[in-house]
């Protein structure tokens, strides 16, 4: 069962993202959203967001407020993957700039 507000969230990423092959995919514990069978993003159940990056953004992308390595199993996740905390989310221009930055990974 996903919450209302993890469900809000994914409403609002994918009206950001092109029709063409969006589904979406239950991942440990959070809903992926995948686009031509990529993840672009993961809605956490805390509302936070798990966004796929180029790596060559990570390190700036990461001083950005509210960011953070996601950890798995003890283990936290490699470059290119960036949890972003639901209160950077709220705004709609925020969430614009994350849905584009996990965009731009795939171009």
């Amino acid at each position: 069962m996903i919450s209302e507000e993890v469900r809000d969230l994914l409403d609002r990423v994918e009206r950001r993202l092109p029709d063409a092959n969006l589904q979406e995919k239950h991942m440990f514990g959070a809903v992926a959203v995948m686009l031509d069978g990529e993840m672009i993003v993961a809605a956490n159940k805390d509302g936070s967001l798990l966004v796929r990056v180029h790596a060559d953004e990570d390190e700036e992308l990461m001083r950005r407020p509210g960011t953070s390595r996601l950890v798995m199993g003890g283990r936290s996740m490699s470059t290119g993957w960036i949890r972003v905390d639901s209160p950077e989310l709220v705004d709609d221009e925020d969430l614009d700039f994350w849905v584009e930055r996990a965009l731009a990974r795939r171009a």
